[in-house]
């Protein structure tokens, strides 16, 4: 499953981190690493971008880059 799919509220822990070159290191930069449990907190009025609760604060991502991030229980 996508991290772009979860609903608010949906707690899970990231199983894979995909994209390529300087959008995975970003990803990667920013604690989105795989092992780490991330929570969908709130969504824009057009569903991009999302914000999630990941290791203590919020971050917002574009939508197109939480389709490169898998999650799983």
């Amino acid at each position: 499953m996508k991290l772009a799919e979860l609903k608010i509220g949906e707690e899970k822990t990231i199983t894979k981190v995909g994209g390529e070159g300087n959008l995975r290191h970003r990803l990667l930069e920013m604690g989105i690493i795989p092992g780490t449990k991330v929570e969908i907190t709130k969504r824009a009025p057009l569903g991009d971008p999302i914000q999630i609760h990941i290791r203590g604060y919020e971050l917002s991502i574009r939508k197109e880059d939480a389709m490169y991030i898998e999650v799983g229980e």
